[in-house]
């Protein structure tokens, strides 16, 4: 695997590079994950006019990393307001979490800081009182299958 900053600076870059292509004016956001055999997937929101049936940002590249039977190392979400406003660094919501949860608790994730820098944290250091811990790890293998 390369070195983890490059990697999170790649995928930033990646992040705000495809943002004003796919969103030229207004709001805009992307999700970029990194995978174990170095593969960068992207993906947006799903636009509906049915906000119940909205999927976050990162849901997409995260069902190419299923389709491609891959390993999650990172995850980043960066959004901006309009095409003026700057690059926000979003955390992933807690059904993101869970969903990234699926490839271990040391999955590298890109958080919301107050002087919006880029940062990376482990999911089991984003969420240390996570529910699963109150089992062994062979026990949450029947969830992997």
């Amino acid at each position: 695997m390369e070195n983890e900053e490059v990697i999170e600076q790649e995928m930033y870059r990646r992040a705000i590079e495809f943002i004003p292509k796919r969103y030229p004016k207004g709001w805009g956001g992307v999700a970029i994950i990194y995978s174990e055999d170095n593969q960068y997937f992207t993906s947006v929101s799903i636009e509906t006019a049915n906000g119940g049936v909205a999927l976050c940002i990162e849901v997409g590249a995260m069902c190419e990393a299923h389709k491609y039977n891959v390993r999650v190392t990172h995850c980043l979400c960066v959004v901006r307001e309009d095409e003026n406003s700057p690059f926000k660094i979003l955390s992933p919501c807690g059904i993101c979490q869970e969903r990234l949860r699926f490839w271990g608790v040391d999955v590298k994730v890109g958080v919301t800081t107050p002087d919006n820098a880029l940062k990376f944290v482990r999911l089991n250091e984003l969420q240390p009182y996570h529910w699963t811990n109150v089992y062994k790890s062979d026990e949450l293998e029947h969830f992997h299958k």
